[in-house]
């Protein structure tokens, strides 16, 4: 492999900081050249606002460069070690289709990963053949980009190219190559592959370059390490907070798909609810719904004690006093979530003002929804001050009653009804990545080579929260008499 000319013209810069560290880290190995690499996707304001050049990103070069046949100049093509809990099952794991090319420095500063996903096998395959397919490649680029628009931290997608491979998993899929950007993939995984090994140097440096990277104010503290975890348990309450606000289920919260940036991180077997449910599971593979819609603040609070106990050795000499530093910050993460969620709750209420029963109002509104059965989105972009139609079920008694108890609650406080509205509208989305229409998407794009559909949901998705000129099928829950949606990690 060379580099490409076109490595140059775009304007990559690199500086890896990840390769500088010890070899147990990670693994140097580079793509498997595909044998005809061919660009679906370029994300352009992406590109632009990495301080890249979209239009170096053209034919046959770029093609390559995304699938891996061309390393750009300066990367140092790496795949991470790491391990994780697995539906609560710690595993060896590590990058088994993904290869980090390397770290490009913004023209204003800042840091991001640049990884290309199904790039071919690692030593951390496990007999894997390290390739994707081009739907869940297509499906994380649909996905984070409709978070990014949400205003939900999260990785991103640069780019898809297929290979001209075919990858077999329940059936031949025509393979892919997505190209991801991150602030790092730093995952609790991660902290779990050095305290498995018993490495405590291992674990101080890693935990030195993460607060290098990702929380710089906290390195001269007194415990670094605790400062460590209590800001990467503030980001997570944040981050699922955020995720809950719009209806998604992330679908594999394993620890290693727990980033410490705080970012969304793996778009596998992901999905948006529709009817209200918080025992929602979309996975294929979560056959006991243990990363189910309403699970998520509980998985994320598992989660994070497992780093907790990774990081042991770096909060104090004696195990006593690390484990009483540890379980004091763990335990802290239920009020952390729900003081996100309230926060997030409460714009959706319209309510600038903070009531002692704010909480009790909001979750009123989530059981009824519950037992209506009523579309999670469209109620709450749905909902008006003023008095709601005449009641004509008992469903709509019950929403009746809680809708003069929201109305009675507004008027306590100062802002106008158009007010109300233009916080709620700026916090309830008109348009998400409706489960009906991603597959739409993607079966059109994988089966027929028709991105038509693919292009028309991405323009959507772009402004989630203006409902005007949006297509009406990508704005409507799906049609009565569809089969519930059933997502696939794709390895």
């Amino acid at each position: 492999m060379s580099s490409e000319p076109i490595s140059l013209l775009a304007g990559w810069h690199f500086d890896n900081s990840y390769a500088r560290l010890p070899e147990s880290f990670y693994t140097r190995v580079n793509p498997t050249p595909v044998i005809e690499p061919r660009l679906v996707c370029l994300n352009r304001s992406l590109a632009r606002s990495l301080g890249l050049d979209p239009a170096a990103f053209a034919g046959a070069d770029a093609a390559a460069l995304f699938a891996g046949n061309r390393i750009p100049h300066g990367a140092e093509p790496i795949a991470q070690a790491y391990a994780g809990h697995q539906f609560g099952n710690l595993a060896r794991l590590g990058d088994g289709r993904a290869i980090l090319l390397g770290e490009h420095r913004t023209p204003a500063g800042d840091r991001f990963d640049i990884q290309l996903k199904g790039a071919g096998p690692t030593p951390y395959s496990r007999r894997g053949d390290g390739r994707a397919g081009l739907g869940p490649m297509l499906r994380e680029y649909i996905i984070s980009e409709a978070m990014y628009a949400l205003g939900i931290p999260t990785t991103r997608s640069l780019a898809v190219v297929t290979t001209g491979e075919p990858v077999f998993r329940e059936q031949p899929l025509l393979g892919a190559v997505l190209t991801r950007v991150a602030a790092s993939h730093i995952r609790v995984g991660t902290f779990e592959h050095f305290a498995a090994l018993g490495d405590t140097d291992g674990l101080r440096l890693l935990a030195d370059h993460t607060l290098r990277r990702h929380f710089p104010d906290l390195a001269a503290s007194e415990c670094p390490a605790l400062g460590l975890l209590e800001a990467a348990m503030e980001r997570q309450a944040s981050l699922i907070a955020q995720w809950m606000r719009v209806g998604f289920v992330h679908g594999v919260m394993n620890t290693d798909n727990m980033a410490l940036s705080g970012e969304t991180l793996d778009f596998g077997p992901c999905a948006f609810v529709d009817s209200y449910d918080p025992g929602a599971v979309f996975s294929s593979i979560d056959l006991l719904g243990r990363y189910a819609f309403g699970q998520q603040p509980q998985i994320a609070a598992w989660n994070l004690a497992r780093l907790a106990e990774a990081l042991l050795p770096l909060l104090h000499p004696e195990p006593e006093i690390a484990l009483d530093l540890a379980r004091g910050v763990v335990e802290s993460f239920p009020e952390r979530f729900q003081r996100h969620w309230l926060v997030a709750l409460r714009a959706k209420l319209g309510l600038f003002t903070a009531e002692p029963e704010d909480a009790s109002l909001a979750d009123e509104l989530l059981r009824t929804m519950h037992e209506a059965g009523a579309d999670f989105t469209h109620t709450y972009r749905n909902l008006r001050p003023g008095a709601p139609s005449e009641p004509a079920s008992a469903a709509e008694v019950t929403f009746a009653a809680w809708h003069r108890r929201w109305t009675e609650r507004l008027a306590r406080q100062p802002q106008t009804s158009a007010e109300v509205i233009r916080l709620m509208n700026a916090h309830n989305p008109a348009v998400i990545p409706r489960n009906h229409a991603v597959e739409a998407a993607l079966a059109a794009a994988s089966n027929g080579n028709d991105l038509a559909p693919l292009e028309r949901l991405l323009a959507a998705l772009t402004t989630p929260y203006d409902a005007a000129g949006q297509p009406a099928g990508l704005l409507n829950p799906p049609p009565p008499g569809t089969p519930p949606c059933r997502t696939f990690c794709g390895t």
